[in-house]
């Protein structure tokens, strides 16, 4: 994808040393002692590759509770490098990639906010590589937990080595594919600062017997949110693009992972949605017409 030049005065960037590290604010879903709800379906592909059990990965993420922030705020967490906002962004060809990605994303969806009157808030891009980082709200999360977004402190946190590993698995180094995962990290920034992060985790609260359903509905949408965001930037997608986008949802999916971890296919433990799942919500994004199209994953109830 054809992503144009970072630029520094329209996205917030930091870096955290990997022995920990974070900050931001804000509210929203959270984990008391533990990374925040909207840990990407990625964060199963982090603990297949580095051999955690990734049904614990699924508990950690459906185990969440109430987390808030003062809007607007932004705190310094334990760890944060001084490293200025250019240096994070020129540090490595990933960190280069994320900033542009993170630029055309504030773009996009800031415009789509005032088309529709809301208030938009920009989330903080967190790149890590390898060890622990410590966030201000979600606690702390090691690399093997893969992409995640905390939404105590809006912040998306990357281990840019996840990236590598994500090539491995879905069979592709295109940038599509790593774009497709800040796409959807940044999809949980849009159910957070809408307040249906909040609603959902109300809801599963109120009913727990249909808190997985809640959950994978979560994640599609924020599937569809990225294929939105690609969508709306038709013009810059390359051949290609969505071939690789398609294969990284695929390989990330529940059914699929549970598979290649020797498992049996449990349809109550999914919390992201299957790999055909996945990849029909990405195409619902990008094909959408509308800015409600992503709606229809909470629409009945």
């Amino acid at each position: 994808m054809r992503l144009g030049p970072f630029d520094t005065s329209s996205i917030k960037v930091r870096s955290s040393d990997g022995g920990g590290g974070g900050g931001g604010g804000g509210g929203g879903v959270g984990r008391a002692g533990g990374i925040g709800c909207g840990t990407l379906l990625i964060a199963l592909v982090g603990a297949l590759v580095f051999g955690i059990d990734p049904m614990a990965t699924i508990g950690l993420v459906e185990n969440v509770q109430q987390q808030t922030a003062p809007a607007g705020s932004v705190t310094g967490g334990s760890g944060a490098s001084a490293l200025s906002e250019t240096e994070v962004c020129t540090s490595s060809p990933y960190a280069t990639e994320a900033c542009n990605a993170l630029t055309s994303l504030n773009a996009t969806w800031e415009a789509s906010f005032a088309r529709a009157g809301i208030p938009f808030q920009q989330p903080v891009l967190d790149l890590y590589r390898g060890g622990r980082v410590t966030t201000d709200g979600c606690g702390s999360a090691t690399s093997a937990v893969g992409p995640f977004y905390c939404p105590a402190d809006m912040g998306i946190y990357i281990d840019t080595s996840f990236y590598d590993e994500l090539a491995r698995m879905a069979g592709t180094g295109g940038d599509f594919a790593r774009l497709y995962v800040i796409a959807h990290e940044y999809g949980h920034h849009i159910q957070n600062i809408t307040g249906l992060a909040r609603e959902v985790r109300a809801a599963q609260q109120r009913n727990p017997a249909i808190a997985n359903r809640l959950q994978v509905a979560m994640e599609l949408q924020a599937d569809c949110y990225a294929g939105m965001w690609a969508g709306k930037n038709r013009e810059r997608i390359e051949p290609g693009d969505l071939e690789e986008g398609l294969k990284a949802a695929s390989a990330i999916g529940d059914d699929t992972l549970q598979r290649n971890a020797g498992r049996a296919i449990n349809p109550e433990n999914f919390t992201h949605g299957t790999s055909r799942q996945r990849m029909a919500a990405l195409r619902l994004g990008l094909d959408a017409r509308s800015d409600r199209a992503c709606d229809v994953f909470f629409e009945g109830g």
